[in-house]
């Protein structure tokens, strides 16, 4: 063991010698030895010094199978004091290293096999150096009367961090301080519960902690400078990690980056001083060309293994790969990973791929002259939808004039610049939303929203999302609207007609009629093959006493253990699609309003989810909300901000 005047001498001894060596190999009993030892080799302050561990020494367990420590120590570099511009300052401070925590300087005494030992480390930022005191008061703690004051003064001074002997004592064996370590059934975690020594007994010094987490036979994950901190200054008879395995990181999944808009809610709808949306400049179609790139795949990312503590691998998950969402006229890229349009077109998403549909531009009316319509893509109709002629397209559609009693069916989305004029039993279904000047006896069935300028009248009108009215004239009088989050407009209601008016939001009835279905199915089911299992631990419990069955009863069996699996197959199915359409409606329960701008009249009846209330006296700037199992009235508010936008690429003036 190297005390601190040993050190001294070792300093002037090779000083002259090495003092152009770049890094040293050293060794010693402890790892503080050796890093004593490559500090004098180098000529520098153990401060300075960074260090490898080429071979990890041992005293053994409590002094047994002592082994020396062997390290290769670096000099760190030094670094020019520059007198920087106040520019440069300025960038200095831009890129400056994280904020250095306060610390005060510490004294640590611990008791060895041949000697008591003492270190005191610096401060950090703006702690408090350590002093004399503080170091009297550590051997104290240690019944250390006898010891060096001089190295201990200068040990204190000079705040090293390095232990150095500063005694002697009364080594007593018996009551040396000891260690059990604990890994858990998982191998992912260790803790460690030390006991105190007694009275002349030693502490376990880190190279101890070592060799007791290798006996244990854990190699990885030890927390190296909590276990250092923890040796300098042990808990006693409590467990304290020491050691984390690594958890496995699985990889990400593969994904499609679009390199068009597939969000239809994104621009906002703009009014005219006269109070009307002007449909004439719309522009929904995204037009792409020949051999555009239209998306690309990222690809799915490897996981990173982990690790326990005793060094078993984790293996980490990759990431799925997911197959290119090749729709109708478009193929893979040269790279294989891009889809690329092979005709020029409108780009869409349908059924969650990539198409590119031409589109079809009718230059008058749809009439006798043309008859119905149906169109793989998109249809432009630059007239009119006159009485009886239906136009259906996977696309979109997009009318210039009125739509009489007519039916249009698209998967997409439909645009009519003029309006509906359904005389009852006009039928409009869109897969996703609906533009129109104004809605008027007529039936309209859509996935997202309904957006109109001059309002509905006398109609139903269904839609996934919410139905919006805007514009001066954005009345609702008469019909029944249903709405998944919101009905929205200035009016509702009128003073003179004797129609009703109903607006129901907070639900999807396409979504409730399923699981209403789903859940008689569930129940059916269920009866089913609990009266399948009693038939057939009859059979099975007959078999065991007779040791077989008749032919007709044993193929009777089978046929019930078929059906058993068919049963159970089919409710597993059953049971997360219920969750499904569950977790759908409660998320649109959250957002059910019915709002009016300017008026609501006696009359109008109001639904959200499955409470009802009448209006029985007139209501201004109003929303109608659901709280508490009630209907409450509150201020007007704003229709949702995607409940106001359009397509993408929707553009009005």
């Amino acid at each position: 063991m190297i005390d601190f005047v040993q050190l001294q001498q070792i300093v002037k001894k090779h000083l002259e010698l090495d003092r152009a060596i770049r890094s040293v190999d050293a060794s010693g009993p402890t790892l503080e030895a050796a890093v004593n030892e490559a500090a004098a080799l180098l000529d520098t302050s153990v401060r300075r010094l960074e260090y490898e561990i080429l071979e990890r020494g041992s005293s053994g367990f409590l002094g047994a199978g002592k082994k020396d420590w062997l390290i290769r120590a670096y000099e760190q570099a030094r670094v020019k004091k520059v007198e920087l511009s106040e520019e440069e300052l300025d960038e200095e401070a831009e890129g400056a290293a994280p904020v250095i925590v306060d610390k005060d300087g510490r004294v640590f005494v611990q008791r060895w096999i041949n000697g008591v030992y003492l270190k005191a480390t610096p401060p950090s930022g703006n702690g408090k150096w350590a002093q004399q005191a503080h170091a009297l008061q550590a051997l104290g703690a240690k019944d250390i009367t006898e010891f060096d004051m001089d190295i201990v003064k200068k040990l204190v001074d000079e705040a090293e961090g390095v232990y150095v002997k500063v005694a002697e004592y009364n080594y007593k064996p018996v009551n040396n301080s000891g260690g059990a370590v604990d890994v858990d059934d998982s191998e992912m975690r260790v803790n460690i519960i030390v006991t105190p020594p007694g009275e002349g007994g030693c502490d376990l010094t880190l190279e101890d902690y070592h060799s007791l987490l290798v006996q244990n036979r854990v190699y990885h994950g030890v927390k190296e400078e909590f276990l250092a901190e923890f040796a300098d200054n042990p808990v006693y008879r409590e467990p304290v990690e020491v050691a984390e395995g690594i958890r496995p990181i699985n990889g990400k999944d593969a994904y499609i980056k679009y390199n068009f808009e597939t969000d239809q809610t994104k621009i906002q709808l703009k009014e005219e001083a006269s109070g009307r949306v002007n449909f004439k400049e719309l522009n929904i179609i995204q037009n792409v060309v020949e051999n555009q790139v239209l998306a690309t795949k990222i690809p799915a990312e490897d996981g990173i293994d982990g690790k326990t503590v005793t060094g078993k691998i984790l293996p980490a998950k990759a990431g799925s790969d997911i197959p290119m969402p090749l729709g109708n006229n478009v193929r893979v890229g040269d790279s294989g990973d891009t889809i690329v349009a092979s005709i020029n077109g409108q780009v869409i998403i349908a059924n969650g791929k990539v198409n590119v549909e031409p589109v079809l531009t009718v230059e008058g009316d749809v009439n006798l002259k043309t008859g119905n319509i149906i169109f793989l893509g998109t249809v432009i109709i630059n007239g009119n939808v006159e009485d009886g002629f239906s136009v259906k397209a996977d696309g979109n559609i997009e009318i210039k004039g009125t739509v009489s009693k007519a039916e249009l069916d698209a998967e997409g989305d439909i645009i009519i610049y003029q309006g509906i004029n359904g005389k009852g039993s006009g039928k409009i279904r869109a897969g996703r939303s609906l533009w129109s000047r104004f809605i008027e006896n007529a039936n309209v069935d859509v996935g997202s929203m309904v957006v109109v300028s001059d309002g509905i009248i006398n109609s139903h009108v269904d839609a996934g999302k919410s139905i919006v009215c805007i514009g001066k004239r954005a009345n609702i009088m008469g019909g029944r609207l249903r709405a998944g989050e919101e009905i929205s407009a200035n009016i509702l209601g009128n003073s003179t007609s004797g129609t009703e008016t109903i607006c129901e939001v907070g639900f999807d009835p396409k979504s409730k009629i399923e699981l209403d279905r789903l859940l008689a199915t569930k129940t059916s089911s269920t009866e089913e093959l609990e009266t399948l299992k009693l038939d057939l631990q009859i059979l099975i419990n007959t078999k065991k006493q007779r040791k077989a069955l008749p032919e007709e009863k044993e193929a009777y069996m089978q046929e019930l253990m078929e059906r058993r699996q068919v049963l159970t197959e089919e409710l597993k199915k059953v049971d997360e699609r219920i969750e499904k359409v569950q977790e759908y409606m409660n998320n649109i329960q959250t957002r059910g309003k019915v709002s009016a701008a300017k008026r609501v009249y006696p009359g109008v009846k109001i639904v959200i989810r499955d409470v009802r209330e009448d209006v029985r006296t007139d209501y201004r700037a109003t929303t109608f909300i659901l709280e508490n199992g009630l209907i409450r009235v509150t201020k007007y508010e704003e229709p949702d901000e995607a409940a106001q936008k359009g397509l993408d690429g929707y553009s009005s003036h």
